[in-house]
């Protein structure tokens, strides 16, 4: 075996230095040839130990570079560990900060959307107040932030808080101001205002209305009846500190607008139509029949009073002249005598009841009259259900109208009418009841004094 290895070796480095020795010259004799393989067996060992060295150098400085890894690699596996529980308490820190950030981005989130709704309802409250008249411009935040996106801010929720309070403040005020109208012909005129709360605006004793597009005041083509315009110019005029009455309208605008749509007694009457007038007409007659009736019946029986105090006829009353009558036939006997008194009492009946009867009549045709106005009424009702449906009740409203107004003004008519002539027909027929007193007096005295 020693001998096959040594051959080996033997041969390995005559193969390695074959290619050294070829490259020198060829032996050309065993001795040439054994001192070249001597030569190329001493390189080739120092070549191995060399290459040895080298090696053993290599593995030392590997084994450095392996403890150097490893030292490393225990230094990043202890980082790992460290950034790994970092990370673990950073997940569990960033969930609770995300819950957090989700409850109060929640919070946030219903704020904004509180700002925004009561945003929208500040912009219709300064936008339709007349206090804006006074103060224009005010709306202007309100409606940037009611159309924001983002969060408001502490400065804006505080300017949304101050204009509330503003319109509270300002609604408990009576203020005077100077600003520019626009009149019921068009015209611009420059004038101090009064300002009542929030209600309403005069002028004089003009109510005012506000135009939120223009942002003027407009006087109303129509005013509200006289007893509101008076308060409107009381206060106007009135000093400062002093108090007053005044017709407020809470609604801002709504119950004035209504109040003056209220027809007038002129257009109540036109809307009865020629019904409406004949039942008018004949009221007019009446009351006048009445108050006729009331003055000669009241001058009547104070004429009759005072003859029933006095013995001496006076042709100037009634009952003076039915005790003319007895006067002149006071010889005749008593049966002639009581009808001459009667004669005379009948006279005199016609001119204390005349026109009674005129007036019941009135009193009682005037309710038919309404009632014919309200058939005509509701004949033209069904006549515009007819032609245009029943869809638009405008155009039904005028027969509707003159329906109920007939009935209205023909009952307002006879049921006063009815009254008087209850009171003038009762005084009517207590004077005739003294003639016939005082009469039948005078017969029974007259038959004694013929026994």
């Amino acid at each position: 075996m020693n001998f096959i290895k040594r051959t080996l070796i033997l041969f390995g480095l005559v193969a390695f230095a074959a290619p050294a020795m070829a490259q020198d010259q060829q032996a050309t004799t065993l001795d040439e040839l054994l001192q070249q393989v001597r030569e190329a067996r001493t390189e080739a060992a120092e070549r191995h130990q060399e290459r040895e060295r080298r090696f053993i150098e290599a593995r030392d400085e590997q084994q450095q570079m392996l403890d150097d890894a490893r030292r490393a690699h225990e230094r990043e596996e202890q980082r790992r560990d460290r950034l790994s529980r970092s990370f673990e308490e950073n997940e569990e820190a960033l969930t609770e900060l995300n819950d957090r950030l989700q409850v109060r981005m929640g919070a946030l989130g219903e704020l904004f959307g509180v700002v925004r709704q009561v945003s929208g309802d500040a912009q219709g409250i300064v936008r339709n107040s007349i206090v804006s008249a006074q103060m224009p411009g005010r709306g202007d935040m309100v409606a940037r932030l009611a159309e924001t996106r983002a969060l408001p801010s502490i400065d804006q929720l505080e300017n949304l808080w101050f204009l509330f309070q503003e319109e509270m403040t300002e609604s408990g005020k009576v203020v005077r101001y100077p600003t520019t109208i626009v009149r019921a012909d068009g015209t611009r005129e420059d004038v101090d205002v009064v300002r009542v709360g929030v209600f309403n605006t005069i002028y004089q004793d003009k109510f005012l209305r506000y135009l939120p597009e223009t942002g003027q005041l407009v006087e109303l083509g129509r005013q509200p009846a006289g007893r509101y315009q008076s308060m409107a110019g009381s206060l106007y005029s009135a000093e400062q500190g002093s108090i007053t009455g005044m017709a407020v309208d809470p609604s801002r605008g709504s119950l004035l607008a209504l109040l003056i749509q209220t027809p007038s007694l002129g257009e109540r009457i036109q809307q009865g139509g020629p019904p409406g007038y004949v039942i008018i007409a004949l009221g007019i007659i009446g009351l006048l029949l009445v108050l006729e009736r009331l003055i000669f019946l009241t001058m009547a029986g104070q004429r009759i009073k005072a003859q029933v105090g006095s013995g001496k006829p006076n042709p100037n009353n009634a009952l003076g002249r039915v005790m003319g009558a007895y006067a002149e036939n006071k010889d005749d006997d008593v049966e002639t005598l009581e009808l001459k008194i009667d004669e005379a009492i009948l006279k005199e009946t016609p001119a204390l009841e005349a026109r009674l009867g005129a007036i019941k009549i009135i009193s009682a045709v005037a309710p038919l009259l309404g009632l014919l106005g309200t058939v005509v009424g509701m004949i033209r009702t069904f006549q515009m259900i007819t032609l245009f449906g029943a869809g638009d009740p405008q155009l039904m409203a005028d027969g509707i109208s003159q329906a109920l107004m007939t009935t209205a003004m023909g009952l307002t008519v006879a049921i006063p009418l009815v009254l008087l002539h209850a009171v003038v027909a009762a005084q009517s027929k207590k004077l005739i009841q003294i003639l016939e007193e005082q009469s039948t007096g005078i017969i029974a005295s007259h038959a004694e004094k013929q026994k």
